[in-house]
């Protein structure tokens, strides 16, 4: 048996030899999307991220032989147990090369740090919450990810059965044609029946007044999904960090509000591919690549509908359909041409329905999983 080693990194020290890990994982794979090291590095930092106002992490990495084989954190937090009722962890940012030994060494001892934290289960991948890169591949790696969407090698699975993990929770990602979506009779039919009986009005967002407007962001964000399993709500330091980092990339043409008598009932969070562009940069945004996001996004024909939410009262009137055919059309103007909706958890008929209606098929399904402590 190999001398398997799992050490705790220091939280500022350990952050880029915790990052740069998942290079040697993912070598010659063509579909991995190098992360951009500033990004994930700020993901990491829990004096600039407010996620870590109300939660913990820890990171652990495995040694073989002395070399690093292995990542792994441990999350504790706060803000799902006090709102789900739980009393649960969360393992993420997870990488091992395919051996059982190293990935269940790491497994191991994310568990125990979440014991001594008087939690009694683990779930995961989050990477760090449910806000964030979400559950682990588990179809779909014939093409590269979406934004902010998880990729991971297939092996990996037979890694978390072979442990003893358990699913939790499967979660779906559709693909969307827009010709194919706009042939949807059903859909335009839906969609000008809610346009007329609710007279509701579709606009994009006004980076101009991008102050006001993120308060009606959080006003239906927090109410919209908070029914959803594994949601939970983001503080306003969380939304405005989100809005900040979002801002520069956002095509406010895609980026919809719907309302009635002037008040923001629904949202839509649509953001271009840029997983197109970013997965040539090898992780690096400066000095140059920094330039390719804006001279090339017009090449980019694929865009994530991240989130889309209608808050309760307002639902089940076909305000979704004319969202979505809003978004099919105005999206077809700037040159993109196919969309992602993800991610939609198994058992919300309402969204499936609904995927369903824009001759949406399901292309990728990822699954989070669980294990007692």
């Amino acid at each position: 048996m190999s001398n398997i080693e799992v050490k705790q990194l220091d939280r500022k020290k350990g952050v880029v030899p915790f990052l740069k890990f998942a290079w040697k994982i993912y070598k010659g794979d063509p579909n991995w999307v190098p992360p951009l090291m500033m990004d994930k590095k700020k993901i990491l930092n829990k004096d600039k991220n407010p996620f870590y106002d109300s939660a913990e992490l820890e990171m652990f990495m495995a040694y073989k032989d002395g070399e690093p084989v292995g990542r792994i954190a441990a999350i504790k937090n706060d803000a799902h147990n006090e709102v789900h009722n739980e009393n649960i962890g969360f393992f993420g940012f997870f990488e091992s090369i395919n051996d059982q030994e190293v990935a269940s060494a790491l497994l191991d001892r994310a568990k125990d740090w979440l014991k001594s934290k008087g939690l009694d289960a683990m779930r995961g991948p989050a990477s760090p919450s449910s806000n964030d890169e979400y559950a682990m591949l588990l179809e779909g790696f014939d093409e590269p990810p979406k934004l902010m969407m998880s990729y991971n090698p297939k092996y990996y699975l037979d890694l978390m059965d072979n442990y003893g993990l358990k699913k939790a929770k499967d979660l779906y990602a559709y693909s969307i044609d827009n010709p194919k979506l706009l042939k949807s009779e059903k859909l335009v039919r839906v969609a000008e029946i809610a346009r007329k009986r609710s007279k509701v009005t579709i606009r994009p967002i006004n980076l101009k007044q991008f102050k006001s407007e993120l308060e009606k962001v959080k006003f239906v964000y927090n109410k919209a999904w908070a029914p959803n399993w594994g949601f939970i709500p983001m503080t306003d330091q969380e939304i405005d960090n989100f809005a900040k980092e979002f801002k520069p990339i956002v095509e406010p043409s895609i980026v919809l509000f719907a309302e009635i008598d002037g008040k923001a009932i629904a949202f839509a969070l649509v953001i271009p591919d840029y997983n197109q562009l970013i997965i040539k940069m090898n992780g690096r945004l400066f000095p140059f690549n920094f330039i390719k996001l804006f001279t090339k996004r017009k090449t980019i024909d694929w865009a994530r509908v991240i989130t889309l939410g209608i808050i309760p009262e307002y639902q089940k009137r076909g305000i979704d359909a004319l969202l979505y055919y809003e978004i099919t059309k105005r999206a077809e103007k700037i040159g993109i041409m196919h969309g992602e909706a993800s991610w939609i958890l198994e058992d919300n008929e309402m969204m499936k329905r609904g995927a369903d209606v824009m001759n949406g098929e399901i292309y990728k399904k990822y699954r989070v999983y669980e294990i007692g402590i």
